[in-house]
C-alpha cells in the first residue's frame, strides 16, 4: 500500500469517530479540526528524523510523557507509521516560512510534527503537548487518564520575533527552582526570550569573581519585610544584612541551558549608570560621591546615587563585569538598564564636569549618551549587541541600540523612525506588577491596573509607522518587578495568566485575535496550569460599569466582566442587588442621573463586592470634546471620554474612571453643540501625595462662543493642601451668571515637580482628573 493510500486510510478512521475539543494558546494560524482521535498507549513510540538536533527534540517530549502516563515512551530514529509520534526536521520547510514555524498533523493512529529548524520543532511539541489531556503536565503520574489527541492539522508561525518575560530578582531573590518553573512556563506560551533583571539598587544577584564585594556585600540587606516597602527603617549601627541571595556561576550556566534546551534566550540585564546604590555598598569610589551606602531594604528614592561618569575606574569595572557577564550568557543581547538615571550628581560632580567638556558634550543628558554609547562600543568589540529601557534615547541613541520602551510607546516609536530595533513593553499593558483586579479584593501591589483584558488587547505596533519602520518592532514582553512580590507563589499569581494573554497577542495574527474566543479557551488552559501546581489569578469578578453612546446620540451603560458565562445582576435605583435583581442582557438605556448598582453571585454567593456608580447628566455628557494634550499611558482610563462620560472616579486612582497626567497640564475643550446658557462648571481631581499625585495649582474655566471670542474666564485654586495626608477628592467650581457659550475650556495647572519636602522632590509630579460637569 503507498503511503498516501495509507493517509487517506487513517483519515477516513478518523472521520468516523468523535470530534474532541481543541484549546490552544496561543491560537495557531491554520487549525483545520477533524473528527477523532490518536489514542497513545504502553507501546506508542516517540520517532524523529533529522540528526542530533531532532533526536534532542524527541527525548525532551519523551521526558514530559513519561511522568504522568506511566508509559516508556521509547525513543527511536525512524519513519511516521502506526502508533507513532514522528518528529521530522526537514531543512526544506524552512524556506517556506521562520525558523519558529511547524506544521502538526495527527491523524486516527499517529501524528506528525515537521519544522525546518529546531527552534520550529520545539514549538510544535509544545502544541502537541496542549492537545492532549491537561494532566499530561502533572509532575506525578495519573492514573485513569485516556491519552488521546484530536485530530487536526495545524500549520503555524509567530507573529513577532521577540516573545518574552522579564523578571526582577533584585527586589527580591527567587531560588533556582523557580526561575526553572518561570523558564517552563515562557516555553509553554511558545514564548522564547527571558529577560532576567540581575542588578539593582535593592541587592546584586550574579557571582562576579573579580568582584568577590558583589556577592559578599550587594547581595545582602537588612530584613524589613514586616514593614512597608516605600518607608523601610535604615539599618541600625551593627545590625547584619541578612536578607538576599545570588546566584552562582554554575547556577547561572545551568539555568542559561536548561533555558536553552527549551528554546529560549536568557538575556541579562545588569543596571547602569543609575540604580546603582547597591554597588556602592562593596565599592564606593566607583560613585560620584565616594561614599559608602547599605543596600536598600526598601524604596530607593530617592535615586540620586550613579556611577561617576568621570572617572575611568567605572568603565574598567563594567567592562570587567560584563566581560564575566558575557562569558556566562551568550545571547545576542546585553542588557545596561539605562533607566531613571537621575543625575544630580552628575551636576555636582568636578570630574563630570570636566568629562563633559573634554568630550564637547552640551550636558547631562548627553553625557548619558555618552556612557551609554562607550558601553555599546565595548560590546559590539566582543560581538554583542547593546539593549537598554527607552532612557537611554536622551541625549542621543547609539548607533546600532536596541530600546525597550517601557513609559509607552512613544519612545518605541521614536526609535524605529531613527532605524532603530524595538521591544515595546509599555506600562499600559505589559507591567504585570500592577493590579489586575480590584485592588481591594488583591494583594498589594505597587500601583497601576492592567487587567487581563487589557493586556491581551496590545498591540505593539503604534500607528503611524512606515512598513520599512514598522519592521523594527521585534515584538513585546511582560515585565515583573517584584517590590512587592516577595515569593514563588505570589509572582505566579502576578504573572499568570496575563502572561497567557500576551503570548497570544504576540504570537497570534492579529485578525484571529477575539476576546470572547480567547476567554473560553482560558478556562481550559487553567486545568493546565492546575496540573502544574502554578499559582496564578482568576482574573476580576468585579462588574465594570461603562458608558455606551448608542447610534443616534443616546446613552447607554454597559456591563462587563472578565468571567464569562456568569449572570450579572443589577439595580437602577440605588439598592444592592441580590439574586433575584434583573439579569443584564445588554446595554441598558439612561435618560436622567441614575445610581447603578452590579454584581456577580457564584451559587447564591457574592463574589466580590457591589460596583456602584452614578450617572450624572449634565449639558456636557457624552458630548465631543478634545485634550492638547493626551493622559500618561499608565492611566489613561477612557481618554478624553472619562471627563465628559458622566462618571465620577472614586477613591482610588487606579479604577479606570481618573486619568493621570505626569508633569503635564490638563488643557481641555468640550462642544456643547450649540450655545447654550452655563450657570456651573465643577471639575474633580484627586490627590494622594504618597503616589506623586497633587491637586493642580490652579484651574481656569473659559466660556467661548460659537464663532467668538471669550467671554468669560473664572480661576480657581482647589482648599485641598499639598500637605494633605491619604487619598482625596475634590471637585473645584466655577460660577457664571447664565453666560451663553458653545465651547467650555478647562485648564488645569499640573504643580509640575515634587515638593522639596517630597520622597520624589523634583521628580514629575501627576495631575488626576475626572468628570467635568457643565450645568
Amino acid at each position: 500500500m503507498s503511503a498516501g493510500c495509507a493517509v487517506m486510510l487513517l483519515l477516513v478512521s478518523c472521520h468516523r469517530r468523535e470530534t474532541l475539543p481543541v484549546q490552544l494558546i496561543p491560537a495557531p494560524v491554520s487549525l483545520e479540526q477533524r473528527p477523532g482521535s490518536f489514542a497513545c498507549g504502553p507501546g506508542t513510540q516517540i520517532i524523529y528524523q533529522g540528526g542530533a538536533e531532532a533526536l534532542g527534540e524527541a527525548e525532551y517530549l519523551a521526558t514530559c510523557l513519561r511522568i504522568p502516563t506511566a508509559y516508556p515512551w521509547e525513543v527511536a530514529e525512524g519513519a511516521p507509521g502506526k502508533d507513532r509520534i514522528a518528529l521530522l526536521l526537514d531543512p526544506g520547510f524552512r524556506d517556506m516560512s521562520g525558523q519558529e514555524s511547524y506544521s502538526l498533523e495527527v491523524f486516527g493512529s499517529q501524528a506528525v510534527v515537521m519544522a525546518g529548524h529546531p527552534d520550529g520543532l520545539f514549538r510544535g511539541i509544545q502544541t502537541l503537548l496542549q492537545l492532549m489531556p491537561p494532566e499530561v503536565f502533572s509532575p506525578e503520574p495519573v492514573q485513569g487518564v485516556e491519552w488521546k489527541i484530536p485530530c487536526c492539522r495545524i500549520t503555524d508561525q509567530p507573529r513577532f520575533s521577540w516573545r518574552g518575560m522579564h523578571l526582577d530578582v533584585s527586589r527580591h531573590f527567587f531560588p533556582v527552582d523557580f526561575i526553572k518553573r518561570y523558564i517552563d512556563l515562557i516555553a509553554m506560551h511558545r514564548m522564547n526570550v527571558f529577560h532576567w533583571h540581575l542588578t539593582d539598587d535593592n541587592g546584586w544577584r550574579i557571582e562576579i569573581k573579580k568582584y568577590p564585594l558583589l556577592t559578599e556585600v550587594s547581595a545582602w540587606r537588612v530584613d524589613r519585610e514586616d514593614e512597608p516597602w516605600r518607608s523601610p527603617t535604615p539599618p541600625k549601627p551593627g545590625e547584619p544584612a541578612t536578607y538576599g541571595g545570588f546566584y552562582t556561576q554554575e547556577e547561572i550556566r545551568e539555568i542559561v541551558q536548561y533555558a536553552a534546551d527549551r528554546h529560549i534566550t536568557v538575556i541579562p540585564e545588569i543596571e547602569m549608570p543609575g540604580h546603582t546604590s547597591e554597588v556602592f555598598a562593596a565599592y564606593p569610589e566607583l560613585s560620584c560621591t565616594g561614599k559608602k551606602l547599605y543596600v536598600q531594604p526598601g524604596s530607593y528614592w530617592p535615586n540620586n546615587d550613579i556611577f561617576c561618569a568621570g572617572k575611568e575606574e567605572t568603565f574598567e569595572f563594567l567592562e570587567n563585569v560584563l566581560t564575566e557577564v558575557m562569558a556566562l550568557f551568550p545571547s545576542e543581547y546585553i542588557h545596561i538598564g539605562g533607566d531613571e538615571a537621575d543625575k544630580t550628581r552628575w551636576k555636582a560632580c568636578p570630574l563630570c564636569r570636566k568629562r563633559i567638556l573634554d568630550e564637547g558634550l552640551a550636558d547631562e543628558d548627553e553625557l548619558q549618551s555618552w556612557f551609554i554609547k562607550r558601553m555599546e562600543m565595548f560590546l559590539q568589540s566582543k560581538g554583542r549587541k547593546l539593549i537598554g529601557w527607552d532612557e537611554i534615547l536622551e541625549g542621543g541613541l547609539a548607533p546600532e541600540a536596541t530600546v525597550m520602551s517601557w513609559r509607552g510607546f512613544e519612545g518605541g516609536f521614536e526609535a524605529a523612525r531613527q532605524g532603530h530595533d524595538v521591544v515595546m513593553c509599555p506600562t499600559s499593558y505589559c507591567y504585570f506588577d500592577y493590579y489586575q483586579a480590584d485592588p481591594d479584593f488583591e494583594p498589594e501591589a505597587i500601583g497601576g491596573f492592567t487587567t487581563l483584558k487589557k493586556v491581551y488587547s496590545f498591540e505593539p505596533v503604534p500607528e503611524g509607522l512606515s512598513g520599512t519602520e514598522s519592521r523594527h518592532i521585534l515584538g513585546g514582553q511582560g515585565n515583573v518587578w517584584t517590590e512587592f512580590i516577595p515569593n514563588p507563589e505570589h509572582a505566579g499569581y502576578m504573572a499568570l495568566p496575563r502572561m497567557t494573554a500576551l503570548a497570544e497577542a504576540l504570537w497570534s495574527p492579529k485578525e484571529l485575535r477575539n476576546w470572547d474566543n480567547f476567554r473560553s479557551r482560558l478556562d481550559a488552559h487553567f486545568k493546565r496550569l492546575d496540573q502544574m501546581k502554578v499559582n496564578y489569578s482568576k482574573g476580576s469578578w468585579k462588574v465594570d460599569i461603562r458608558p455606551d453612546i448608542q447610534p443616534g446620540g443616546s446613552y447607554g451603560i454597559s456591563l462587563e466582566t472578565e468571567q464569562p458565562g456568569y449572570p450579572v445582576h443589577y439595580t437602577l435605583d440605588g439598592s444592592d442587588p441580590t439574586t433575584t435583581s434583573p439579569l443584564y442582557d445588554g446595554p441598558l438605556t439612561i435618560d436622567t442621573t441614575t445610581a447603578i448598582k452590579a454584581v456577580i453571585f457564584v451559587d447564591g454567593f457574592l463574589k466580590e463586592k457591589v460596583s456602584s456608580k452614578t450617572v450624572h447628566f449634565h449639558l456636557a455628557t457624552g458630548k465631543r470634546a478634545f485634550l492638547k494634550t493626551e493622559p500618561s499611558e499608565r492611566y489613561f482610563g477612557n481618554g478624553v471620554n472619562s471627563l465628559v462620560d458622566g462618571m465620577t472616579g472614586s477613591g482610588s486612582f487606579r479604577d479606570g474612571y481618573w486619568i493621570g497626567f505626569e508633569g503635564k497640564d490638563l488643557e481641555l475643550e468640550i462642544d456643547l453643540g450649540t450655545d447654550m446658557p452655563v450657570q456651573e462648571i465643577t471639575a474633580g481631581f484627586f490627590q494622594q501625595t504618597g503616589a506623586w499625585i497633587f491637586m493642580p495649582a490652579e484651574v481656569t474655566f473659559i466660556l467661548v462662543p460659537s464663532g467668538g471670542d471669550t467671554v468669560a474666564s473664572v480661576t480657581e485654586k482647589p482648599e485641598t493642601t499639598t500637605e494633605a495626608i491619604g487619598a482625596v477628592t475634590e471637585p473645584v467650581t466655577a460660577v457664571f451668571d447664565n453666560i451663553h457659550a458653545r465651547f467650555v475650556r478647562v485648564h488645569a495647572r499640573n504643580m509640575g515637580a515634587c515638593p522639596s519636602w517630597h520622597e520624589g522632590a523634583g521628580n514629575p509630579a501627576w495631575l488626576f482628573a475626572d468628570e467635568v460637569i457643565v450645568r
